[in-house]
């Protein structure tokens, strides 16, 4: 699978699925596996075992996964839109807005 268009520290709503309509900061990516994990979305309970003396169990809140393809990055100007590419004249590649045109 090819790099991902988002990134950590992204701000993403999400498309589909029982979370739609949330926004979200993005907290960890897996670009081989073509997914995201936002903060505050798609938090499921897991019944944890304790492990040892230390760990105790309980049921935790885990955050997971959201693939990338149901997540769309939010401009701070026109809201959620499609990311594009620019290259500078010093080389650099720079991430733009396909709406407004702005830098990401």
């Amino acid at each position: 699978m090819a790099g991902l268009k988002v990134r950590k520290g992204d701000r993403v709503e999400v498309l589909s699925g029982k979370h739609a309509g949330k926004t979200g900061v993005i907290s960890r990516a897996f670009p081989a596996k073509g997914k995201v994990i936002v903060d505050g979305v798609n938090i499921v309970k897991k019944h944890q075992k304790p492990r040892s003396a230390t760990i105790q169990g309980g049921i935790i809140d885990k955050e997971l996964p959201i693939d990338v393809s149901n997540v769309a990055i939010v401009c701070d100007k026109c809201g959620r839109t499609r990311i594009g590419f620019r290259f500078e004249p010093d080389g650099t590649k720079v991430r733009i807005c396909r709406k407004c045109g702005g830098d990401l």
